[in-house]
């Protein structure tokens, strides 16, 4: 192959708005943490290093092989992914009332968020053998049942917020499977009663109801539940346009904001660099959307258009629930930000979704 091929199998784009991504979300955990670790100040930063290393590798390996080789393994992959899940129940670790990550030596593996780049392949490999037309109702019911076991796995956990993730993988895909607009609007109808129901009939945890309570009045409870909401709110307001400067934010670095090292990082950018460095994210997260779109636009085949579409409507969602439930505009789901949050099971998850993309784009030409 000479080197204009080569060149032209790259997607340059993609990879520096990834790079600049994962060096702004390490920057900033550092930022976040920092003054916590009084032995080690780096604990979380080197951990976080590793992780993006890691990950690195795997979507490097990942890019080079020829995705259609998956296709043949969905049935083993998804058989996987349920067994993962399922183990949690047995051998997992709980954590402030979820049991959600296995141990394996120094790390905690959480297989719901690998789940995410499991379902994608299968769930591509299973709307592809319809060739683009989900239409009947025999279709549309075994799409979603291949959804349901490892979503209810996850629900169980609990885990709300991946398990909503899942949801709207299949939503995303399903827009590009041939499902046509009645279908799509029914679909979200039943969507909408089954939340109704889950509500009626308390089906959520106690917490998980409280924190849909405070997303329509944070005042009610502003020591207990609202508590994240109000004090992420209090961080991003104070930030101003150019913020209080890297590693000066008061409000997050005194922990004033929960979880500021994951799922609220949002509330320490804001804070710390203020609107003009949220801008700077947000931007950087449109171009790898944009590319994701290009490159399923452009796949060779129906599989590959599947997997980078999963691929963008599970970045979009995280993102905009991330960032709305940070700026008080969605209820606290404890979805983490791509490639920003601290968390080794996330950020290879996303390194992951990249190397799929990256091999799609790859292999556009017939």
């Amino acid at each position: 192959m000479d080197l204009v091929k080569l060149v032209r199998r790259v997607d340059f784009i993609l990879i520096l708005a990834v790079i600049a991504l994962l060096c702004y979300g390490t920057l900033m955990v550092y930022s976040a943490t920092y003054p916590q670790e009084a032995q080690d100040p780096y604990y979380y930063l080197k951990r976080q290093i590793t992780w993006v290393i890691l990950g690195i590798l795997v979507a490097v390996t990942i890019s080079c092989l020829d995705y259609n080789w998956l296709r043949p393994y969905t049935t083993p992959i998804y058989i996987l992914n349920i067994i993962l899940l399922a183990s949690v129940s047995f051998v997992g670790r709980s954590t402030l009332g979820a049991q959600r990550w296995i141990p394996i030596g120094f790390f905690l593996f959480q297989p719901s968020e690998f789940a995410k780049a499991m379902l994608i392949i299968t769930l591509s490999a299973f709307l592809a053998s319809r060739r683009g037309e989900i239409t009947s109702a025999k279709d549309l019911s075994l799409a979603f049942a291949h959804i349901a076991l490892p979503l209810i796995l996850i629900f169980k956990q609990p885990d709300l917020g991946t398990a909503l993730v899942l949801a709207a993988i299949l939503m995303g895909m399903l827009l590009v499977a041939g499902t046509s607009l009645r279908n799509y609007v029914i679909i979200i109808a039943i969507g909408i009663l089954i939340c109704f129901l889950i509500i009626h009939f308390n089906l959520l945890k106690d917490y998980q109801m409280k924190r849909l309570i405070v997303y329509l009045n944070p005042d009610i409870d502003p020591l207990g539940a609202g508590y994240h909401l109000l004090q992420s709110k209090i961080a991003i307001g104070s930030g101003g346009f150019f913020g209080k400067g890297l590693f000066s934010g008061s409000q997050t670095n005194l922990r004033f904001v929960p979880a500021h090292h994951t799922d609220f990082i949002f509330a320490v950018i804001g804070e710390e660099l203020g609107f003009l460095g949220a801008a700077i994210l947000l931007g950087l997260y449109s171009v790898i959307i944009a590319r994701g779109i290009r490159i399923a636009t452009t796949a060779r085949n129906l599989f590959g258009t599947l997997m980078a579409i999963g691929v963008v409507s599970m970045w979009l969602f995280q993102i905009l629930v991330n960032v709305g439930m940070n700026l008080g505009i969605m209820p606290i789901t404890g979805i983490p930000l791509p490639f920003i949050s601290y968390g080794g099971s996330s950020m290879i998850t996303n390194l992951i979704a990249t190397g799929l993309l990256l091999n799609i784009y790859a292999r556009r030409f017939k």
